[in-house]
Formats: structure tokens, C-alpha cells, sequence
């Protein structure tokens, strides 16, 4: 595969449930520091505009795979099991991140994004199984079809829109030279922690994709 012996490993985390009674989850990729690091300072070019955005910190910057909410430790163990099946059928794969954008568009950013181009179609796929399976156990499937993308922030209010527009649509068009690559060899569960200052994400269980 293009670039394999050169790119950075998506990070691992620790393994081993965590033993609560309930907790809210997601199942993710997460990224190497290498990439977290480009993307503050993207961020930090972007809060340039002085919008009203909610940022997502660097350190928590990841590929959302499946959004779980509130599981107990019944369930969660149920999920630990559908994560391993599905992983040790799936090899590793190429990750890049190839574009910069906002739902609904560019002129209105509600949700600013990073968009993924190689490991589009395994990403899809691994989110599928995973919310097929999940369903089966009680976990509702999405509204909306499995998109990779990254979400890096959440516009609050109109102040100064029409800046932040302005930078987005200039990082935008410069976006592809820059080299956000990665290996997938894990998908990880995480725990979140919703507190005052922002979201506490912790690895609870990760599972490792078939080398190739």
C-alpha cells in the first residue's frame, strides 16, 4: 500500500474495560500526535477569525466510528465482544486526510470537518458491520448514512462569520498540500466524560485489525 513503511501508526491506547455501572461511549479511530499537532495549529489559524466556535481540543481529535450514549456494564461487555469479532476480520489500512469543509456549506459553517479521501471506503465499512451488529443488542442504528469526517468544531452564534468563512475557504483551497496520514491497525472504545471545561476521553478497549 502506498506510503505503509512511512506512516506515522494511528494510536494505541491502553486495554481492559473499565468497571462502572454506566457510561457514555463511542467506538473511534483515534490519531498519531504528528497529525493532532497539525491540526491545532490549523485550529489556532482558523480561531484567528475570533468566531463564536466550540473547538474540539487536539488531544481529542478523532474518527468517530459509532456514537453508542449511555451503556451499562451488561451491555458493554456485549459491545466489547462485537468490537473484537468485527476487528479480527478487518486488515489495517492507509488514512489520509485530504480536505477541509463545513456542514451544511462553507458560506454557512455549522460543523467545520476534516474529510477523509484514502481509508474512505474501509472506514464505511468497519462503521457498517459495527452498526449492524450493535443494533442486534439493542443500540438504535443512526438517522443519517456513516460519513468519514472529522469534526474539529460547532459554530455557537453568527459573530464574525463572515470571517472564519473567509479562513476556511483560504485553508480550504490549500488544504490537499498538506501530508495528514496515517496506518490504521486499531479501533478503540472510549469512555467520555462530559465536564465543564470539555470532554475527558479514555481508552477502555482497543482491538487490533489483521496486519497485512
Amino acid at each position: 500500500m502506498r506510503g505503509e513503511n512511512t506512516q506515522p501508526a494511528c494510536r494505541q491506547a491502553g486495554t481492559g474495560p473499565a468497571k462502572i455501572n454506566s457510561m457514555r461511549t463511542f467506538i473511534a479511530i483515534d490519531l498519531p500526535k504528528e497529525i493532532k499537532d497539525s491540526l491545532a495549529s490549523l485550529k489556532e489559524q482558523l480561531m484567528a477569525s475570533g468566531a463564536d466556535v466550540k473547538w474540539v481540543q487536539p488531544q481529542n481529535i478523532h474518527l468517530t466510528l459509532k456514537f453508542l450514549g449511555e451503556v451499562d456494564e451488561k451491555k458493554l461487555e456485549k459491545i466489547i465482544t462485537i468490537l473484537e469479532e468485527v476487528a479480527k476480520n478487518k486488515n489495517s489500512f492507509s488514512l489520509s486526510i485530504s480536505s477541509l469543509g463545513a456542514f451544511p456549506k462553507l458560506d454557512y459553517p455549522r460543523v467545520i470537518w476534516l474529510g477523509i479521501d484514502e481509508g474512505d471506503k474501509e472506514s464505511k465499512e468497519i462503521a457498517k458491520e459495527l452498526e449492524e451488529k450493535i443494533a442486534k443488542i439493542g443500540i438504535p442504528k443512526e438517522d443519517r448514512p456513516f460519513s468519514s469526517h472529522i469534526t474539529i468544531g460547532r459554530t455557537k452564534s453568527t459573530l464574525n462569520r463572515e470571517k472564519l468563512v473567509q479562513n476556511l475557504k483560504t485553508l480550504a483551497d490549500n488544504f490537499g498540500k498538506r501530508n495528514l496520514a496515517c496506518r490504521v491497525t486499531r479501533i478503540i472504545l472510549f469512555k467520555s466524560t462530559l465536564t465543564p471545561k470539555g470532554p475527558i476521553y479514555e481508552a477502555l478497549k482497543e482491538t487490533s485489525l489483521k496486519k497485512v
